[in-house]
């Protein structure tokens, strides 16, 4: 950093990634730890509070004494240390051991503030870094002989070339679906006789609207069977509500307006990444114009927005695992891509946007990868 950078820094003044200090004192650890929960940050020592640049005494015990602070930050840490003239820059990178603390107490950047965490933020915190996966969770409530229903059970072994000879237990066991005597949460996602008796946002909506708003409904359906049978009833909901053209040539082919593995990959997109912490279903709209298909949840914790599309993060990989073993997923991280293809090859475009919702529209209006500030705000309004 020269001092022209430094100043228009200062200039900015105290946000989610800087801190300006005019001594080091006995917060640092929290500080430091408060910028690994978060984005990372910078710490400046030797600015006044009315951004008055004063310096501090620098030495090599005064730089080492930094780097303890962050050694004892749990997991550890490493900071880097920058001198310009008498100003010293504390950079602390954004940590990737999630979540960190300081003699047991978690701290979170939020804003321009050090906060610590109360148990329900933690909690929180927790989810939002996808350290609490929801469907690895035992579910307590879920009585195997009473509210597994065997059909459907029966139904997925078929799917997944799993012979149906051998005791149940031992299937879910292997499934890394038992947790003790208790079935966990995507296994009471596949086999539940009722999912809404467990999870009321389990269900999926779709919604068939005149034109090109919300204004006017024409057809609405709601499926609250297990997650395979309502992703089939989707399914076959949006494709009885697309048009067909009939193109003839050596025989009559017909031909859906959009691709159907573009709306079929979004649909298990939408299935296997939301958030099923949200009390929010995941919705089908369908317009004249396009149709979007949304989740609660966005990118999962980890997954940059340069990287969408070409790594592969899952927010639930227990369900991933069912819908690879029932093939509905065939290649793991080649779903949007697909998408894209087969909108492509339809020379129609396709939008994903991703704040608290995830949001894929298939239409035939402007490509964009745009993951907006304000979405989930505004998409929440329209939900409402």
């Amino acid at each position: 950093m020269n001092k022209e950078e430094l100043i228009s820094l200062i200039k900015v003044g105290e946000g989610l990634t800087l801190e300006l200090k005019e001594y080091i004192g006995h917060n640092l650890g929290k500080n430091i730890c408060a910028f690994a929960n978060a984005k990372g940050g910078r710490i400046i020592f030797g600015i006044r509070d009315n951004k008055e640049i004063i310096g501090i005494e620098i030495s090599n015990a005064v730089k080492s004494n930094i780097q303890n602070f962050a050694r004892n930050v749990n997991p550890s840490l490493s900071v880097d240390i920058e001198e310009l003239d008498n100003v010293l820059i504390v950079n602390v990178p954004e940590g990737k051991d999630k979540p960190y603390s300081v003699n047991g107490q978690f701290f979170l950047r939020i804003g321009s503030n050090t906060q610590q965490l109360n148990r329900d933020e933690i909690k929180d915190f927790f989810k939002k870094e996808n350290l609490i996966q929801f469907d690895g969770q035992a579910n307590k409530q879920f009585d195997l002989n009473k509210d597994m229903g065997p059909e459907i059970f029966k139904s997925f072994l078929k799917l997944a070339n799993i012979t149906d000879n051998l005791n149940k237990e031992y299937i879910l066991k292997n499934l890394s679906l038992l947790e003790g005597e208790y079935l966990k949460n995507a296994g009471v996602l596949f086999f539940c006789n009722n999912i809404r008796n467990f999870f009321l946002q389990a269900t999926i909506t779709c919604v068939l609207y005149q034109g090109k708003d919300k204004v006017t409904i024409l057809d609405r359906k709601e499926f609250d069977s297990d997650i395979l049978l309502n992703y089939n009833c989707a399914l076959t909901y949006i494709k009885s509500k697309l048009n067909t053209n009939y193109i003839i040539k050596s025989e009559r082919i017909e031909k859906l307006e959009l691709p159907e593995e573009a709306f079929r990959e979004a649909l298990i997109n939408a299935f296997v990444h939301r958030d099923y912490f949200s009390n929010g279903h995941i919705q089908v709209d369908i317009f004249i114009d396009r149709v979007e298909i949304s989740n609660h949840g966005g990118l999962v914790a980890g997954l940059k927005e340069e990287d969408f599309g070409k790594v592969s993060l899952t927010r639930n990989p227990l369900l991933m695992d069912l819908m690879l073993r029932a093939e509905k997923v065939e290649r793991i991280g080649s779903g949007i891509r697909r998408i894209q293809d087969a909108m492509k090859a339809y020379n129609l475009k396709v939008e994903f946007k991703s704040t608290g919702f995830f949001h894929s529209n298939l239409s035939e209006t402007s490509y964009l990868n745009n993951f907006g500030e304000n979405f989930g705000e505004n998409f929440g309004e329209n939900l409402s």
